[in-house]
């Protein structure tokens, strides 16, 4: 693959709804182009950017994919991105890196959760963009009602640049309206014809909306238009350009990736309409402290960026490199500004899939690889030590699942940390974390799929077999009453003894205030260092409560009396009697559990508000406010105890057919309602019995 100069690359992302057709579309530009001597299918898991056997067994992109394709003296980085909910964050670091969209559009299914989602997305991140409308072979395919309902969903800025040509299995072409040409499609060749005679009204009704569209984009035009002079097409195709740059115009195309119809147009159209790197703007750096604006100049100060990075057990750490300024070289020093240290840069690699290809530089704008960097990780920023430019960290969405993790065997409880970390290095979206209160180790994501294709990665990458139980409450335990207790540990064996006793009284705190130790031993009933044995002993029985053997907090002990043995009494006497005394005024005084509580925010579409809001009510929440963030969305606040939400990602998916969002965030512990206290100490009970028996 030779290099190409800046301002003849495209950085394009491909984005849609599961199973819009990205995957085959990517694919089609392959062969298109030549790269490729035949298409391959998702179905049997030959296409070039699904390679990984996770995504061939489930038949469903799950990793972003870097797929360049050449054409027309030009190269075009295609970004093939996963549709699925769970893996958002491979999209985060598309949208990243791209100067340009491809928004794919099944036109069967017409606009649906994922396309809504995507247009966000895009838009969020300013993206000139391009919308293909896919599939026009398949039954029911209708091309205008989907233009239709795109110009309802996302406003008149949606244009059609095609018409098709036939639709279903007569499905043989696209007419360009603006260059007023057809374009027919014949085993795997595409030749230009007139316009067919009963497509003409239709065409020259399109032509005349995107005209006037595009004209009210330069007043040069306007004027020529206005006065019924001619426009050329190069003008209009100009002016048409710019109206995709700067986000006013968005044309719509359509084709069949599966019969590489329509994807020559579609690149075409790509390197006519969408900005190359030379023509956006300027990315945003900064150097100790200052913002530095840098342009994609192949001579400037070198800025490249880590947006993904793949771990392999056998080549090590892959990383996926996106250039902003200047040149890298192969075989060449770098600095990481994140870690600030030095990082050598071996052979640079141009991949596609799977392939890879030795190159001897990147130029600003252009996208390749490099492996085995020492600390380089994803979001890192790659620059010269002595101009340490640091670019913008990619977002990456906020995990939503959690599952508590088990190794299966003694050989994989080895393995398991290092897997993680492996895991969690290719992919940012993942979250470990230890709960110190039920012990359990808790792996997070954006969804149930997300984490069981992680795990399952790691036993295919890493050896590490890995299983997942029940996430277990933290629960917590306090008292709502008063008591007292005498504890009394005592022990002859017929030497050297042991002997220990000691009263106390227990009250509750406020909430949140924690625990406190009063020593209200006057004289010598027990000698200074055994009170501080008792408050250990103590502190120690505090970490497993009498309920549901949650931590104790939020109350008083109160040491009032006790005595000693001259030659018995121990530290470790001491510390089992204050033990063994707080156990019994726990049972005494009324002990409850306390539940950790979240605050949710869930974004909802109205028509969707009122089965949201009952199935919050069924899971115990409090409603606070309830409003309306945009048209058609709406925001509900709530608090919900933890353990009602367990699952709550999947289970609003399934409510809401994937259209409705929510973050959490805990707040704080309240006291469990008395019926539900009853039910998890019951259950406490059998799994402690199970697990003894």
């Amino acid at each position: 693959m030779k290099a190409y100069a800046t301002d003849t690359i495209r950085n394009v992302g491909l984005y849609s709804h599961v199973g819009a057709g990205k995957t085959s579309l990517a694919e089609a530009m392959l062969f298109a182009t030549g790269a490729i001597n035949r298409l391959g299918s998702v179905d049997n898991g030959s296409t070039v950017s699904d390679y990984d056997p996770d995504e061939v067994k489930r038949q469903i992109s799950l990793n972003l994919s870097l797929v360049p394709v050449e054409w027309n003296e030009a190269k075009i980085n295609v970004l093939d991105t996963p549709g699925y909910a769970d893996f958002s964050g491979e999209v985060a670091s598309a949208l990243h890196v791209s100067d340009g969209a491809v928004l794919v559009v099944d036109v069967a299914s017409g606009v649906q959760v994922g396309t809504e989602e995507s247009w966000e997305r895009i838009t969020a991140h300013d993206l000139p963009r391009l919308i293909f409308v896919n599939r026009m072979d398949r039954e029911n395919a209708d091309y205008f009602s989907t233009v239709d309902s795109l110009r309802e969903y996302f406003g008149n800025s949606v244009a059609p640049l095609h018409v098709p040509i036939g639709s279903e299995n007569d499905f043989t072409g696209v007419v360009d309206v603006l260059a007023n040409t057809a374009y027919l499609y014949a085993d795997n060749e595409v030749s230009e014809a007139e316009v067919p005679d009963d497509l003409a009204d239709t065409v020259e009704e399109y032509r005349m909306t995107l005209i006037e569209n595009v004209v009210e984009l330069d007043d040069d035009l306007t004027e020529k238009y206005l006065e019924g002079e001619d426009i050329s097409a190069e003008e209009l195709q100009a002016a048409l350009h710019e109206g995709v740059r700067t986000g006013q115009v968005t044309p719509v195309l359509c084709g069949s990736a599966t019969r590489n119809v329509g994807v020559h147009a579609l690149m075409d159209a790509i390197l006519r309409y969408l900005p190359s790197p030379a023509e956006t703007d300027a990315a945003t750096a900064t150097q100790e402290g200052e913002e530095q604006e840098l342009p994609a100049d192949s001579e400037g100060p070198l800025a490249a960026f880590v947006y993904k990075t793949l771990a392999d057990p056998y080549v090590g750490k892959l990383s996926f490199i996106r250039v902003y300024s200047g040149t890298l070289s192969s075989d060449s020093r770098v600095w990481n500004v994140n870690t600030e240290s030095e990082e050598r840069i071996g052979q640079l690699l141009f991949v596609r899939g799977r392939e890879q290809e030795n190159t001897d530089h990147i130029a600003a704008g252009d996208m390749g690889t490099v492996a085995k960097l020492a600390d380089t990780l994803t979001s890192h920023t790659l620059s010269e030590r002595k101009q340490p430019l640091m670019l913008p960290a990619v977002t990456f969405p906020r995990w939503l699942f959690t599952a508590a993790i088990e190794p299966t065997s003694k050989e994989d409880l080895e393995k398991l940390s290092s897997a993680l970390a492996r895991v969690t290095e290719e992919d940012p979206s993942l979250h470990v974390e230890r709960q110190q209160i039920t012990g359990q180790t808790l792996f997070s994501g954006i969804g149930e799929t997300h984490i069981n294709v992680a795990l399952e990665r790691m036993k295919r990458k890493f050896g590490a077999d890995v299983k997942t139980v029940p996430v277990k409450v933290p629960y917590k335990e306090t008292i709502t009453g008063t008591a007292a207790a005498e504890g009394r540990f005592v022990r002859q064996t017929g030497g050297h003894g042991q002997y220990a006793v000691c009263n106390i009284e227990i009250e509750p705190t406020g909430r949140g205030e924690g625990f406190e130790f009063v020593d209200k031993i006057f004289g010598g009933a027990i000698s200074a260092p055994f009170r501080e044995a008792v408050h250990k002993g103590v502190r120690e029985a505090m970490k497993e409560g009498t309920l549901a053997s949650g931590e104790v907090v939020d109350l008083r002990v109160t040491l009032v009396d006790g005595k000693e043995h001259t030659v018995d009494s121990s530290d470790l006497a001491f510390q089992i009697a204050g033990s063994m005394a707080l156990g019994e005024a726990m049972d005494r005084a009324k002990p409850v559990l306390l539940e950790p509580v979240l605050q949710m925010k869930v974004r909802v579409p109205e028509d969707r508000m009122g089965d949201v809001i009952g199935d919050l009510t069924s899971r115990r929440a409090r409603v606070h406010n309830m409003d309306m963030v945009s048209p058609g969305t709406m925001e509900v606040e709530a608090e919900v105890p933890q353990a009602e939400v367990l699952r709550y990602a999947t289970d609003l998916r399934s409510l809401t057919q994937g259209r409705a969002t929510f973050t959490s965030e805990f707040i704080g512990y309240e006291q469990v309602p008395a019926s539900t206290q009853e039910q998890v100490v019951e259950a406490h009970k059998r799994e402690k019995e199970e697990a003894s028996a």
